[in-house]
Formats: C-alpha cells, structure tokens, sequence
C-alpha cells in the first residue's frame, strides 16, 4: 500500500510539480496551502485542505491520517521580497514551523521532510557548500536565510525530544515553468525576471550589482525528483541534503543566454544598477551526498530548460 503523502505548500512553484510527480508514482497525495500565491491554483487527482499553516488546528486537521509531510509552507520570493518583508518572514515561517512540527509530532507521522533553502549558506565562505559547513559557518545575515536555518533546527530538535524523524532538503535556485515574473524587480526569482525585462522591451538591460554574481540554476523537475528521492530512502533519515545541479553560471553571462534565447536582434548592453544589502556573490553547492547515498544527480542543463521557460512567460505577457 503506497503511504499517504501531505504537501504543505503544495501548490506553489516547486511544490505542485512535487505533487505531480507523487501523483504521477501512485501515492495518495493531499495538499495543504493558503492560496497566497497569484499563480496558485488547485490542480486534479489530490485531496485539497485550505489552510492557513500558522495555526494550530489548521495544520492538526492537515495532519491527520498521513505518513510523510513533505514541509514546503513558507514565505518566500526573490531578493526584493526578502528586504521588504523580513519581520513578515521571520515572523511567519517561525508560526508555520511550530504549527506543522507540532501537528507532525502529534499525529504521530513517520517522518518530516523539511525543505529549507540554499540561502542557510548565505554567509559562507568554503566552496563548493558541504551539508558538514552548517554549524561551521555564520549564521544567514538576511531574515529568509535565518529563517529557514531555523526550520532546520526544528527539525533535529522534534527529533530529539519526541522521535520525529526528518530529512532535511535543501534546492539551490530553482527554475522552471509556472513561476510568474514579479511586479517589482526581485519579488521572483532572476531568470523570470530578466526574461520579463527582455519581453518588456527593457534596453540596455538592468543588473543588479556587476553581474558577476553565480548561481547553480537547477530545473524544477529535478528538484521535484530529488526531494522525492529523499522521501523514499530509507538512508535519507536524518540527514541532510543539498540538491542542485553542480553548474555554477555568472549571472551576466546567464542574462547573455536569455537574450540570445528570445532572439534579440540587438548587440546585448547590460546596465550595473545598486543590488539590494543582502545579494549573495557566489553560491555553489557540493550536491555529492545525494550521488553517494541516493545516486541522484541533476539532469536537466541550463541550456536545455530555459526555453521552455522564455515561451511560458512570453504566453503570460501576452
């Protein structure tokens, strides 16, 4: 009998290609989200709870009769959001993870399968990022980053004081369709927001910083897998993982990409404009655990994902 899966978030971006996946495999999937997102939508084939994960009989009744929760609730957006919002944020995700580890713990589920984020490496300075860096490194400077680190101290501390297994996942600039552009520069994430400003006519093209700032962009359905890897090995309780293709790209170079992508028939000019306090200069994970324990690796290239990426946001544009 294949077990009950709860998604919590699970019809924001990376989340509802989760649940496909899951559902795509067989399992009995029921997704718990607020609908805050514009873009979220309730999809077929799922159990549907409306639920504001903040409160406790909210995410008691989510919790009921299930397995494994797949953790994703969480405020979260690109750059601009996080120094808009970070008392909003912090705030937030401390009542979502209080409510669900609580439920968790409560119900009695086997294991939690906690997403947090390659933003708890946002003040490293050892690359590539080892799982073992955390504990060896500063804490996240910004709220979000905080934020999610604490999520994985939930996480071991459930475990200690009431046996809740976990497994911690944590995807590294993810990409995708299904993920809007944002109204403001850096409410979403770069490559919607660089496609929206090429579609939009935007010439020479705004940058934060210099440009030269790197990221390891991994296609969402890559990530979907990998956190479903995780959820079904056995060798994944309590650990943690990074998941992420291993390919660190400059982001001026990235925006080179796009602009040849759309066919851009003008020579590419990019404008340097100030970046925001906390813009992370270099990010690069070692996903080398999940290849050694789960045999799982990245498989989608850059190159290969971003046109169907370009064509989803030039359809919303329209």
């Amino acid at each position: 009998m294949k077990k009950r899966i709860l998604v919590t978030g699970g019809c924001g971006f990376i989340g509802s290609e989760v649940v496909q996946q899951l559902l795509n495999k067989g399992y009995f999937v029921r997704v718990a989200d607020n609908l805050s997102k514009p873009e979220s939508s309730v999809k077929k084939g799922y159990e549907f709870i409306k639920a504001d994960l903040t409160v406790s009989s909210a995410a008691n009744k989510a919790f009921k009769g299930i397995d494994i929760c797949i953790n994703m609730a969480a405020k979260i957006g690109g750059i601009g959001y996080f120094h808009k919002y970070p008392a909003t944020i912090l705030s937030e995700n401390n009542k979502i993870y209080s409510a669900t580890f609580e439920a968790a713990a409560r119900n009695k589920i086997n294991r939690i399968i906690y997403i947090s984020s390659s933003m708890v490496f946002e003040s490293t300075n050892k690359f590539p990022s080892k799982e073992t860096d955390i504990g060896k490194i500063p804490p996240p400077a910004s709220a979000y980053g905080f934020s999610k680190l604490i999520g994985e101290w939930y996480c071991q501390a459930f475990q200690k004081e009431f046996g809740l297994n976990y497994s911690i996942c944590r995807p590294f600039n993810a990409y995708g369709i299904n993920e809007a552009p944002g109204k403001e520069v850096g409410y979403a994430h770069v490559i919607p927001d660089l496609t929206k400003k090429m579609l939009s006519g935007q010439y020479p093209i705004e940058l934060l910083g210099d440009g030269q700032q790197t990221r390891c962009f991994t296609h969402v359905r890559d990530l979907a897998n990998g956190i479903i890897a995780v959820m079904e090995s056995k060798k994944a309780i309590n650990q943690d993982f990074n998941i992420s293709n291993p390919e660190e790209t400059v982001i001026l170079d990235l925006a080179k990409i796009i602009w040849k992508l759309i066919g851009k028939k003008q020579a590419f000019r990019a404008k340097f404009v100030p970046s925001f306090t906390h813009d992370v200069k270099r990010r690069v994970p070692n996903p080398g655990k999940m290849k050694r324990l789960l045999n799982w690796e990245a498989k989608i290239r850059l190159e290969k994902g971003l046109p169907e990426v370009i064509n989803w946001i030039k359809k919303k544009l329209q």
